[in-house]
Protein backbone atom coordinates (compact mmCIF):
# COMPACT_ATOMS: atom_id res chain seq x y z
CA UNK A 1 0.00 0.00 0.00
CA UNK A 2 1.34 3.14 -1.24
CA UNK A 3 1.38 6.19 1.08
CA UNK A 4 -0.20 9.43 0.07
CA UNK A 5 1.37 12.61 0.46
CA UNK A 6 -1.09 13.92 3.15
CA UNK A 7 -0.94 10.30 5.23
CA UNK A 8 2.95 10.76 4.82
CA UNK A 9 2.60 14.18 6.56
CA UNK A 10 0.58 13.03 9.21
CA UNK A 11 2.75 9.88 9.52
CA UNK A 12 5.91 12.54 10.02
CA UNK A 13 4.40 14.68 12.77
CA UNK A 14 3.37 11.55 14.43
CA UNK A 15 6.84 10.27 14.60
CA UNK A 16 8.23 13.78 15.13
CA UNK A 17 6.29 13.62 18.48
CA UNK A 18 6.73 9.92 19.04
CA UNK A 19 10.45 11.11 19.33
CA UNK A 20 9.81 14.34 21.35
CA UNK A 21 7.94 11.96 24.01
CA UNK A 22 10.21 9.19 23.48
CA UNK A 23 13.69 11.43 24.36
CA UNK A 24 11.62 13.33 27.05
CA UNK A 25 11.00 9.73 29.19
CA UNK A 26 14.52 8.29 27.88
CA UNK A 27 13.14 5.48 26.06
CA UNK A 28 14.86 4.59 22.31
CA UNK A 29 12.07 2.49 20.42
CA UNK A 30 14.87 1.51 18.49
CA UNK A 31 16.91 0.47 21.54
CA UNK A 32 14.69 -0.54 24.22
CA UNK A 33 17.09 -2.02 26.31
CA UNK A 34 19.92 0.39 25.73
CA UNK A 35 21.33 1.72 28.93
CA UNK A 36 24.98 2.05 30.49
CA UNK A 37 24.88 -0.54 33.66
CA UNK A 38 27.51 0.40 36.82
CA UNK A 39 28.11 -1.99 39.33
CA UNK A 40 30.47 -2.45 42.66
CA UNK A 41 31.67 -5.56 43.78
CA UNK A 42 32.90 -5.21 46.94
CA UNK A 43 35.86 -8.03 46.62
CA UNK A 44 37.44 -7.48 50.38
CA UNK A 45 36.96 -5.82 53.75
CA UNK A 46 39.74 -3.62 55.03
CA UNK A 47 40.08 -2.15 58.95
CA UNK A 48 38.04 0.70 57.82
CA UNK A 49 36.49 -0.05 55.00
CA UNK A 50 36.27 -2.09 51.65
CA UNK A 51 38.08 -3.03 48.42
CA UNK A 52 35.68 -2.77 45.60
CA UNK A 53 35.48 -3.37 41.46
CA UNK A 54 33.86 -0.73 39.67
CA UNK A 55 32.45 -1.84 36.06
CA UNK A 56 30.51 0.71 33.48
CA UNK A 57 29.59 -1.23 30.54
CA UNK A 58 27.69 0.22 27.57
CA UNK A 59 24.59 -1.52 26.68
CA UNK A 60 23.58 0.85 24.29
CA UNK A 61 23.18 -0.26 20.20
CA UNK A 62 24.57 2.57 18.87
CA UNK A 63 25.48 5.33 21.12
CA UNK A 64 29.05 5.46 22.27
CA UNK A 65 31.05 8.08 24.76
CA UNK A 66 33.50 9.49 23.05
CA UNK A 67 36.66 11.52 24.33
CA UNK A 68 37.17 13.00 26.37
CA UNK A 69 35.25 10.14 27.87
CA UNK A 70 32.85 9.84 30.63
CA UNK A 71 33.03 10.84 34.21
CA UNK A 72 31.30 8.92 36.84
CA UNK A 73 30.00 11.13 40.49
CA UNK A 74 28.12 10.17 43.85
CA UNK A 75 27.35 11.11 46.92
CA UNK A 76 28.54 9.31 49.88
CA UNK A 77 26.11 7.76 52.36
CA UNK A 78 28.22 8.36 55.71
CA UNK A 79 31.98 10.01 55.92
CA UNK A 80 33.50 7.75 53.56
CA UNK A 81 37.16 8.89 51.92
CA UNK A 82 38.60 7.23 48.49
CA UNK A 83 42.28 5.81 49.85
CA UNK A 84 43.29 4.58 46.77
CA UNK A 85 41.96 3.72 43.07
CA UNK A 86 43.73 1.88 40.50
CA UNK A 87 42.25 2.37 36.21
CA UNK A 88 40.84 5.58 37.02
CA UNK A 89 41.47 8.67 39.32
CA UNK A 90 39.68 11.77 40.78
CA UNK A 91 39.92 15.14 39.79
CA UNK A 92 39.72 16.92 42.94
CA UNK A 93 41.29 15.53 45.97
CA UNK A 94 39.09 17.75 48.35
CA UNK A 95 40.26 18.56 51.67
CA UNK A 96 41.91 16.29 53.40
CA UNK A 97 43.64 18.91 56.11
CA UNK A 98 42.05 16.92 58.88
CA UNK A 99 44.13 13.87 58.51
CA UNK A 100 47.80 14.42 59.74
CA UNK A 101 49.49 10.96 58.74
CA UNK A 102 47.95 8.76 55.95
CA UNK A 103 46.84 11.18 53.59
CA UNK A 104 43.41 9.78 51.86
CA UNK A 105 43.39 10.44 47.59
CA UNK A 106 40.37 12.00 47.98
CA UNK A 107 38.28 13.44 50.95
CA UNK A 108 35.27 15.09 48.63
CA UNK A 109 31.60 13.67 50.05
CA UNK A 110 30.38 14.19 46.42
CA UNK A 111 33.49 12.71 44.22
CA UNK A 112 34.18 12.50 40.58
CA UNK A 113 36.25 9.78 38.36
CA UNK A 114 37.78 9.44 35.48
CA UNK A 115 39.14 7.19 33.45
CA UNK A 116 43.21 6.77 32.94
CA UNK A 117 44.50 7.53 29.17
CA UNK A 118 46.22 5.07 27.34
CA UNK A 119 49.86 4.01 28.17
CA UNK A 120 48.97 5.05 31.92
CA UNK A 121 52.05 3.44 34.13
CA UNK A 122 51.52 -0.75 34.74
CA UNK A 123 51.17 -0.40 38.09
CA UNK A 124 48.41 1.88 37.92
CA UNK A 125 46.11 0.14 35.15
CA UNK A 126 43.45 -2.56 35.85
CA UNK A 127 41.50 -4.65 34.08
CA UNK A 128 39.38 -2.79 30.65
CA UNK A 129 40.84 0.82 32.44
CA UNK A 130 42.91 3.41 30.26
CA UNK A 131 40.68 4.31 27.01
CA UNK A 132 40.65 8.25 28.15
CA UNK A 133 37.40 7.27 28.95
CA UNK A 134 35.69 6.29 25.80
CA UNK A 135 33.01 3.70 25.13
CA UNK A 136 32.24 2.09 21.92
CA UNK A 137 28.48 1.45 21.07
CA UNK A 138 27.59 -2.72 21.98
CA UNK A 139 26.42 -2.98 18.33
CA UNK A 140 29.75 -1.94 17.19
CA UNK A 141 32.14 -4.04 19.56
CA UNK A 142 30.68 -5.35 23.03
CA UNK A 143 34.60 -5.71 23.75
CA UNK A 144 35.78 -1.92 23.99
CA UNK A 145 31.96 -1.47 25.43
CA UNK A 146 32.92 -1.92 28.82
CA UNK A 147 35.56 0.26 31.13
CA UNK A 148 36.62 -0.56 35.02
CA UNK A 149 38.60 0.64 37.76
CA UNK A 150 39.49 -0.37 41.77
CA UNK A 151 38.86 1.50 44.57
CA UNK A 152 39.85 1.42 48.26
CA UNK A 153 37.26 3.10 50.55
CA UNK A 154 37.78 4.35 54.26
CA UNK A 155 35.59 4.75 57.20
CA UNK A 156 32.79 3.01 55.44
CA UNK A 157 31.95 -0.23 58.02
CA UNK A 158 33.27 -3.56 57.58
CA UNK A 159 30.32 -5.73 56.75
CA UNK A 160 27.43 -6.10 54.79
CA UNK A 161 25.30 -4.40 57.35
CA UNK A 162 27.41 -1.59 58.22
CA UNK A 163 28.48 -0.43 54.59
CA UNK A 164 25.92 1.52 52.66
CA UNK A 165 26.08 2.35 49.02
CA UNK A 166 26.57 5.82 47.81
CA UNK A 167 23.76 8.47 46.56
CA UNK A 168 22.96 10.66 44.06
CA UNK A 169 24.81 8.99 41.08
CA UNK A 170 25.69 10.90 37.82
CA UNK A 171 27.46 9.91 34.70
CA UNK A 172 28.98 12.25 32.01
CA UNK A 173 29.29 10.56 28.62
CA UNK A 174 31.20 13.15 27.79
CA UNK A 175 28.25 15.94 28.25
CA UNK A 176 24.95 16.09 30.32
CA UNK A 177 22.38 13.69 28.79
CA UNK A 178 22.25 10.54 31.27
CA UNK A 179 20.14 10.17 34.48
CA UNK A 180 20.72 7.78 36.97
CA UNK A 181 18.59 5.11 39.19
CA UNK A 182 19.60 4.53 42.66
CA UNK A 183 22.03 1.56 43.55
CA UNK A 184 20.46 -1.20 44.21
CA UNK A 185 21.94 -3.90 46.29
CA UNK A 186 21.72 -7.22 44.32
CA UNK A 187 22.94 -10.66 44.44
CA UNK A 188 27.00 -10.70 44.91
CA UNK A 189 28.64 -11.39 41.73
CA UNK A 190 30.48 -14.73 41.10
CA UNK A 191 33.49 -14.93 38.72
CA UNK A 192 35.67 -18.02 37.75
CA UNK A 193 38.88 -18.41 37.94
CA UNK A 194 41.41 -18.37 34.96
CA UNK A 195 41.75 -22.28 34.55
CA UNK A 196 37.85 -22.22 34.80
CA UNK A 197 38.03 -24.52 38.23
CA UNK A 198 37.14 -22.84 41.13
CA UNK A 199 34.19 -19.55 41.51
CA UNK A 200 34.60 -16.66 43.69
CA UNK A 201 32.33 -14.65 44.97
CA UNK A 202 32.44 -10.90 46.24
CA UNK A 203 31.25 -9.92 49.51
CA UNK A 204 28.73 -7.43 48.36
CA UNK A 205 27.52 -6.21 45.50
CA UNK A 206 25.44 -3.26 44.28
CA UNK A 207 24.06 -1.51 40.76
CA UNK A 208 22.56 1.22 38.85
CA UNK A 209 21.60 1.90 35.38
CA UNK A 210 21.63 5.32 34.19
CA UNK A 211 19.72 6.32 30.36
CA UNK A 212 20.04 8.78 28.08
CA UNK A 213 17.81 11.56 26.45
CA UNK A 214 18.73 13.46 23.88
CA UNK A 215 16.83 16.81 25.28
CA UNK A 216 19.03 16.41 28.47
CA UNK A 217 21.94 16.15 26.26
CA UNK A 218 21.10 19.61 24.63
CA UNK A 219 18.54 21.77 24.03
CA UNK A 220 19.83 22.07 19.58
CA UNK A 221 19.85 18.86 17.40
CA UNK A 222 23.44 18.02 16.22
CA UNK A 223 22.75 16.84 12.60
CA UNK A 224 20.72 17.57 9.81
CA UNK A 225 19.19 15.55 6.81
CA UNK A 226 19.10 16.51 2.82
CA UNK A 227 17.86 14.59 0.17
CA UNK A 228 18.12 14.60 -3.99
CA UNK A 229 17.23 11.85 -6.36
CA UNK A 230 18.38 11.08 -10.12
CA UNK A 231 14.27 11.82 -11.28
CA UNK A 232 14.55 15.61 -10.09
CA UNK A 233 17.37 17.87 -10.51
CA UNK A 234 16.21 19.55 -7.80
CA UNK A 235 17.56 19.27 -4.14
CA UNK A 236 15.74 19.08 -0.71
CA UNK A 237 18.47 21.29 1.85
CA UNK A 238 18.29 20.42 5.36
CA UNK A 239 15.82 22.86 7.41
CA UNK A 240 17.15 26.53 7.91
CA UNK A 241 18.46 27.23 10.78
CA UNK A 242 17.99 23.15 11.72
CA UNK A 243 20.41 23.22 14.53
CA UNK A 244 19.57 26.51 15.90
CA UNK A 245 20.78 29.59 15.07
CA UNK A 246 22.00 31.59 17.80
CA UNK A 247 25.27 31.64 17.03
CA UNK A 248 24.64 32.52 13.08
CA UNK A 249 27.68 35.07 13.07
CA UNK A 250 30.09 32.28 15.31
CA UNK A 251 30.93 30.44 11.72
CA UNK A 252 33.82 30.39 9.32
CA UNK A 253 33.48 30.90 4.76
CA UNK A 254 37.30 31.10 4.52
CA UNK A 255 39.08 28.16 5.46
CA UNK A 256 42.15 30.53 5.64
CA UNK A 257 40.67 32.76 8.07
CA UNK A 258 42.70 33.96 10.56
CA UNK A 259 40.07 33.26 13.36
CA UNK A 260 40.31 29.50 11.95
CA UNK A 261 43.99 29.74 12.69
CA UNK A 262 43.75 31.38 16.20
CA UNK A 263 40.06 29.68 17.42
CA UNK A 264 42.11 26.04 16.65
CA UNK A 265 45.26 27.42 18.28
CA UNK A 266 43.64 28.30 21.78
CA UNK A 267 41.17 25.20 21.61
CA UNK A 268 40.45 22.66 24.50
CA UNK A 269 38.81 20.17 25.46
CA UNK A 270 34.59 20.54 25.37
CA UNK A 271 35.28 23.91 23.45
CA UNK A 272 32.88 25.59 21.61
CA UNK A 273 32.52 24.17 18.48
CA UNK A 274 33.50 26.57 15.06
CA UNK A 275 30.98 25.58 12.47
CA UNK A 276 31.52 26.09 8.59
CA UNK A 277 29.19 28.78 7.88
CA UNK A 278 25.98 26.90 5.87
CA UNK A 279 22.04 27.75 6.34
CA UNK A 280 21.25 25.26 8.56
CA UNK A 281 23.57 25.67 10.83
CA UNK A 282 24.71 22.01 11.98
CA UNK A 283 27.91 20.09 12.52
CA UNK A 284 26.75 16.74 10.62
CA UNK A 285 25.03 16.84 7.85
CA UNK A 286 23.81 13.16 6.18
CA UNK A 287 22.69 13.90 2.79
CA UNK A 288 20.65 11.10 0.91
CA UNK A 289 20.41 10.44 -2.28
CA UNK A 290 18.73 7.92 -5.09
CA UNK A 291 20.93 7.34 -7.35
CA UNK A 292 19.28 4.72 -9.46
CA UNK A 293 16.08 2.74 -10.56
CA UNK A 294 16.93 -0.74 -11.91
CA UNK A 295 14.56 -3.52 -12.79
CA UNK A 296 15.33 -5.63 -9.40
CA UNK A 297 17.05 -3.43 -7.64
CA UNK A 298 17.13 0.34 -6.79
CA UNK A 299 20.67 2.36 -5.96
CA UNK A 300 21.12 4.96 -2.83
CA UNK A 301 24.42 7.08 -1.86
CA UNK A 302 24.82 8.17 1.92
CA UNK A 303 26.86 11.25 2.25
CA UNK A 304 27.91 11.97 6.11
CA UNK A 305 29.53 15.66 6.01
CA UNK A 306 31.77 17.24 8.86
CA UNK A 307 31.20 21.11 9.23
CA UNK A 308 32.95 21.34 12.53
CA UNK A 309 36.63 22.47 12.44
CA UNK A 310 37.06 21.55 15.81
CA UNK A 311 36.43 18.30 16.11
CA UNK A 312 36.90 14.83 14.88
CA UNK A 313 34.17 11.92 14.50
CA UNK A 314 35.74 8.52 16.00
CA UNK A 315 33.68 5.24 15.94
CA UNK A 316 30.84 6.87 14.57
CA UNK A 317 27.28 5.55 13.98
CA UNK A 318 24.29 6.09 11.75
CA UNK A 319 21.03 4.43 12.58
CA UNK A 320 18.65 4.57 9.61
CA UNK A 321 14.60 3.63 9.26
CA UNK A 322 13.33 2.79 6.09
CA UNK A 323 11.01 -0.11 4.76
CA UNK A 324 13.62 -1.70 2.03
CA UNK A 325 16.45 -2.03 4.71
CA UNK A 326 14.88 -5.78 5.22
CA UNK A 327 16.15 -6.54 1.68
CA UNK A 328 19.52 -4.75 2.19
CA UNK A 329 21.65 -6.19 -0.93
CA UNK A 330 24.62 -4.64 -1.13
CA UNK A 331 26.85 -1.99 0.89
CA UNK A 332 30.53 -0.21 0.29
CA UNK A 333 33.03 0.88 2.40
CA UNK A 334 30.23 0.74 5.61
CA UNK A 335 29.43 -2.00 8.19
CA UNK A 336 26.17 -2.62 8.68
CA UNK A 337 24.03 -4.38 11.50
CA UNK A 338 20.02 -5.02 11.47
CA UNK A 339 18.75 -3.28 15.20
CA UNK A 340 15.02 -4.18 14.87
CA UNK A 341 13.70 -7.33 13.68
CA UNK A 342 10.17 -8.41 14.70
CA UNK A 343 9.05 -10.43 12.34
CA UNK A 344 8.11 -9.62 9.32
CA UNK A 345 9.76 -6.31 10.39
CA UNK A 346 12.91 -5.40 9.89
CA UNK A 347 13.66 -1.73 9.03
CA UNK A 348 15.79 -0.32 10.99
CA UNK A 349 20.00 -0.56 10.77
CA UNK A 350 22.94 1.00 12.04
CA UNK A 351 26.23 1.93 9.73
CA UNK A 352 29.32 2.28 11.49
CA UNK A 353 32.99 2.69 10.04
CA UNK A 354 35.39 0.31 9.56
CA UNK A 355 39.20 0.11 11.57
CA UNK A 356 41.88 1.97 9.77
CA UNK A 357 39.66 2.60 6.52
CA UNK A 358 36.82 5.16 7.67
CA UNK A 359 35.70 5.10 11.37
CA UNK A 360 37.29 8.79 11.61
CA UNK A 361 34.85 11.58 10.21
CA UNK A 362 37.51 14.35 9.66
CA UNK A 363 37.31 18.08 10.35
CA UNK A 364 35.47 19.96 8.37
CA UNK A 365 37.23 20.57 5.70
CA UNK A 366 37.93 19.10 1.65
CA UNK A 367 38.51 15.58 3.17
CA UNK A 368 35.97 15.97 5.87
CA UNK A 369 33.00 13.25 4.59
CA UNK A 370 32.52 9.88 4.37
CA UNK A 371 30.39 7.85 2.34
CA UNK A 372 28.45 4.70 1.13
CA UNK A 373 26.50 2.92 -1.37
CA UNK A 374 23.79 0.81 -1.12
CA UNK A 375 22.49 -1.69 -3.21
CA UNK A 376 18.42 -2.72 -2.19
CA UNK A 377 16.44 -5.43 -3.76
CA UNK A 378 12.74 -4.43 -4.39
CA UNK A 379 9.55 -5.41 -3.06
CA UNK A 380 7.22 -5.45 -5.74
CA UNK A 381 4.78 -5.21 -3.38
CA UNK A 382 5.72 -1.77 -1.80
CA UNK A 383 8.16 -0.44 -3.82
CA UNK A 384 7.79 3.06 -5.12
CA UNK A 385 9.46 6.31 -6.00
CA UNK A 386 6.42 8.40 -5.59
CA UNK A 387 5.43 10.39 -2.33
CA UNK A 388 8.85 10.41 -0.89
CA UNK A 389 8.78 6.96 -0.42
CA UNK A 390 12.69 6.12 -0.89
CA UNK A 391 13.26 8.34 1.19
CA UNK A 392 14.07 7.36 4.90
CA UNK A 393 12.22 7.80 8.11
CA UNK A 394 14.53 8.67 10.47
CA UNK A 395 18.10 8.58 10.94
CA UNK A 396 20.26 8.98 14.01
CA UNK A 397 23.79 10.41 13.79
CA UNK A 398 25.98 9.25 16.68
CA UNK A 399 22.71 8.36 19.08
CA UNK A 400 21.45 11.69 18.40
CA UNK A 401 17.73 11.89 15.85
CA UNK A 402 18.46 14.00 12.67
CA UNK A 403 16.47 16.97 11.83
CA UNK A 404 14.71 15.69 8.20
CA UNK A 405 13.14 18.24 5.60
CA UNK A 406 9.24 18.59 6.00
CA UNK A 407 7.77 15.62 3.98
CA UNK A 408 6.37 18.28 0.98
CA UNK A 409 9.91 19.33 0.28
CA UNK A 410 10.65 15.61 -0.70
CA UNK A 411 12.20 15.40 -4.33
CA UNK A 412 9.50 14.27 -6.69
CA UNK A 413 8.63 12.36 -9.79
CA UNK A 414 8.13 14.56 -12.49
CA UNK A 415 4.42 15.22 -13.58
CA UNK A 416 4.78 12.92 -16.24
CA UNK A 417 5.96 10.15 -14.42
CA UNK A 418 7.05 8.50 -17.33
CA UNK A 419 10.33 6.92 -15.65
CA UNK A 420 11.49 3.65 -16.84
CA UNK A 421 13.14 1.04 -15.22
CA UNK A 422 16.47 2.61 -15.78
CA UNK A 423 18.03 5.74 -14.09
CA UNK A 424 16.76 7.98 -17.06
CA UNK A 425 14.53 10.95 -16.49
CA UNK A 426 12.64 12.88 -19.06
CA UNK A 427 12.14 16.44 -18.20
CA UNK A 428 8.76 18.42 -19.12
CA UNK A 429 10.38 20.87 -21.59
CA UNK A 430 12.06 17.35 -23.25
CA UNK A 431 8.50 15.58 -23.31
CA UNK A 432 7.01 18.20 -25.10
CA UNK A 433 9.34 19.31 -27.10
CA UNK A 434 9.06 15.70 -28.21
CA UNK A 435 4.92 15.64 -28.06
CA UNK A 436 5.07 18.86 -30.51
CA UNK A 437 7.40 17.40 -33.43
CA UNK A 438 4.62 14.65 -33.41
CA UNK A 439 1.86 16.56 -33.95
CA UNK A 440 4.04 18.53 -36.54
CA UNK A 441 4.61 15.17 -38.31
CA UNK A 442 1.07 13.71 -38.44
CA UNK A 443 -1.09 17.11 -39.35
Amino acid sequence: MRITKCKRSTLFASLMTLAIFSSAVAYDPFDPSGSINIKWDVLSWTPDGYVAAVSIRNNQMYRQITSPGWSLGWTWAKKEVIWSMVGAKVTDQGDCSKFKGNTPLCCEKTPTVIDLLPGAPYNQQFTNCCKGGVLTSLGQDPSTAVSAFQISVGFAGTSNKTVKPPKKFFLLGPGPGYTCSAANIVPSSVSLSPDGRSKTRAMMTWSLTCTYSQLLASKRPKCCVSLSSFYNPLITPCPSCACGCNDANNCVNDLKDSSLLQSKTSAKENAPQLLQCTDHKCPIRVHWHVKANYRDYWHVKITITNFNFLMNYTQWTLVVQHPNLNKLANISSFLYKPLIQYSPINDTGMFYGIKTLNELIREAGPKGYIYTELILKKDKNTFTLDQGWAFPLRLYFNGDECVMPLPDLYPYLPNSAFYNSYPISISSSTLATFLVLVLLIFL
